[in-house]
């Protein structure tokens, strides 16, 4: 004789909203509306706001599904079980579903309502993001996060063609920005929180092969990351305001990145420029795409 799993009480809409992951949606979208406001077009506001909304669904989608297949890993880690599929409060069936749903009404939109070369780029970016990055490579290497990195860089992709139909040098460049800015911002985490992946079995690389060589690779990688920044001012792709402010930022970023990959230590505070690390990471991203931004409507 069998007994019946428990049926779980329905989910809220606030945990579909975190299936969602919004904390990560909020520079997905950021990034991909930077896009936008750097072509050099007038986007109507009513195709604007679609577009910028699609683009909220389609990174939601993805969160949502990386969270459906991975339920097995954030049951384990520490940050992570409190999410609705870990924690119980949701059955992976509704993730699919709900995944699945907005992933197929963000693209159709998107083609339908803006044009059909950004709901294309919109639908390899969680096409990767999930089948590439979640189910390919997150279990299976180190390079996990430097491959896996190309799905968050799409949205000034996306933006920009949102805007004009096509992709360019710029948005490209910012592409690229986003790749190599992901691996640096991700391994700072890992370094804080090794032990979360270790006990989850997720070959991150401060994990397999060990602190030293995650912090001589954050290193080596703010370097290419640092040229690829500034690149647009010189370049003529942007102006002085995004030039200095460039400068200034990768400036921040390139020294706790030194810091990090020598070992630097606080006595009174454990990882205090990793933790430093990651947090600028994001700050930089945001400021770095708003200056563009503002260069290009101040010029």
């Amino acid at each position: 004789m069998t007994t019946a799993a428990p049926l779980l009480p329905p989910a809220d809409w606030r945990d579909f909203l975190a299936l969602t992951k919004p904390r990560v949606m909020t520079l997905v979208v950021f990034t991909g509306l930077c896009g936008m406001l750097a072509a050099p077009v007038t986007v109507d506001p009513v195709l604007g706001f679609t577009a910028i909304l699609c683009i909220a669904l389609g990174a939601g989608a993805a969160g949502a599904l990386n969270q459906w297949y991975e339920a097995d890993l954030d049951a384990v880690m520490k940050r992570t079980a409190q999410r609705p599929l870990p924690a119980g409060r949701m059955d992976r069936q509704s993730a699919l579903h709900f995944g699945v749903g907005l992933s197929a009404f963000s693209v159709i939109l998107m083609g339908l309502a803006v044009n059909l070369p950004s709901a294309a780029i919109l639908l390899v970016s969680i096409l990767f993001y999930v089948l590439i990055y979640t189910v390919w490579l997150k279990r299976r290497t180190p390079q996990n996060i430097v491959i896996g990195g190309a799905a968050g860089a799409f949205p000034p992709l996306i933006g920009w063609a949102a805007a004009t139909g096509q992709v360019a040098l710029l948005p490209f460049l910012l592409f690229t920005l986003v790749f190599l800015w992901t691996p640096p911002h991700f391994w700072s985490l890992a370094l804080f929180v090794k032990t979360d992946y270790a006990n989850a079995g997720v070959p991150m690389l401060p994990v397999v092969a060990g602190e030293a060589v995650t912090r001589r690779q954050i290193g080596l990688y703010t370097i290419p990351m640092a040229a690829v920044a500034v690149a647009p001012w010189p370049l003529g792709l942007a102006g002085s305001i995004y030039g200095v402010a460039a400068v200034i930022l990768t400036a921040g970023f390139g020294v706790l990145a030194a810091l990090v990959a020598a070992g630097a230590r606080r006595a009174d505070k454990p990882m205090f420029y990793e933790k430093r690390l990651f947090a600028f990471s994001i700050l930089y991203l945001f400021a770095i795409f708003g200056a563009l931004v503002v260069d290009r409507w101040v010029a």
